[in-house]
């Protein structure tokens, strides 16, 4: 499935991944392809790119925003965020 992180300056990820690991304002939760379609809010903590089934991850720590999943792209509308190395 298809993944962007994005936030009011600039564009911080785009590609192809295995799943979204995200905090949402009910709890955490995943998103992983064939997703049924989802439009959630996101609170400020941590964002797990799940690049591929090898345990391949890449972090964000982003402030409040919105997900939508339709169709297997992912979608990630954040105030903010910063990559974790």
């Amino acid at each position: 499935m298809n993944l962007e992180i994005l936030t009011p300056e600039k564009k911080l990820y785009s590609g192809d991944v295995y799943g979204v690991q995200m905090p949402g304002i009910s709890g955490s939760f995943e998103v992983l392809e064939k997703h049924a379609p989802i439009v959630a809010a996101l609170k400020a903590g941590r964002l797990k790119v799940l690049k591929d089934t090898q345990n391949h991850i890449a972090s964000f720590d982003i402030q409040g925003g919105f997900v939508e999943v339709i169709n297997n792209k992912v979608i990630v509308l954040v105030e903010a965020a910063v990559a974790v190395e």
